[in-house]
């Protein structure tokens, strides 16, 4: 059975968060046992998640979302008590990637989308690569087949099961496509700069309507949980092939 210290460093050399100027730490956040026969994923460490990785008897909870985010009251109280009251009765090890699990050229949300809407990754959405602070973890690529924009958010929705957001011309012919999945709405500008047709991306904010109508690309919102679903996914499977551990993915859905 392998050991905490062994799948972390695993982990650690396949998704280098050590290049990430991120906004939370990445790897082991919660001591559980040293033991790991049965993890399970999600994209985020709630309740909820922790209650059904209890139910499952795991060792470990890998996830996208973790704790211990930057500019965040660090008190142990509220929820954030519960949750780790819970985890440390069971003894359950919380392992959280974030940036790099975005990143990751095979295993990461963004290529797991990819895979999943059928587009072609053509190179990053930031030329400059994503491993420095502020720069962008996106993709851009191209479409299997040109659409219409109507029809490709149509399709969007169908694969991810979620509601989408369109602003833009449902007649607009769409081949190239940017995206970054989860809060990326911010990035929409790099999306014009690179020439895309379409930007895709989890989240949406007041102004980005603006920019959407003003520049003519075509803008899709597909919800920050729907888009981040993948990543962990990926992960948890190459750890089940790595190290023969029981991987199951538990998804606690989420509308946002």
């Amino acid at each position: 059975m392998p050991d905490r210290q062994e799948i972390v460093a695993a982990l650690d050399a396949l998704l280098s968060p050590q290049l990430f100027a991120d906004y939370c730490p990445n790897g082991l956040q919660v001591e559980g046992r040293a033991s790991i026969r049965r993890v399970v994923t999600g994209v985020t460490a709630s309740q909820a998640l922790v209650d059904a990785a209890i139910e499952a008897q795991a060792d470990a909870i890998l996830v996208h979302h973790g704790y211990f985010w930057k500019g965040e009251d660090g008190r142990v109280t509220g929820i954030r008590k519960r949750r780790l009251a819970a985890l440390l009765a069971h003894d359950i090890n919380l392992i959280a990637y974030h940036l790099p699990l975005d990143a990751h050229p095979e295993l990461g949300n963004n290529v797991q989308l990819a895979k999943r809407l059928g587009l072609v990754v053509t190179g990053p959405l930031d030329p400059r690569g994503p491993y420095e602070k502020s720069r962008v973890v996106g993709n851009t690529g191209e479409l299997t087949v040109p659409d219409t924009a109507g029809r490709v958010a149509a399709r969007v929705r169908q694969v991810l099961g979620s509601e989408v957001l369109h602003i833009g011309d449902a007649d607009a012919p769409v081949r190239t496509v940017g995206w970054c999945t989860g809060a990326a709405q911010g990035y929409i500008e790099q999306a014009v700069a690179a020439g895309v047709d379409m930007y895709i991306t989890g989240e949406v904010s007041e102004q980005t309507v603006h920019v959407a109508r003003e520049t003519g690309i075509q803008f899709l919102a597909c919800g920050h949980h729907a888009t981040e679903r993948y990543g962990v996914q990926a992960v948890g499977d190459w750890l089940a092939a790595r190290f023969g551990v029981e991987h199951r993915h538990i998804d606690i859905p989420n509308p946002v």
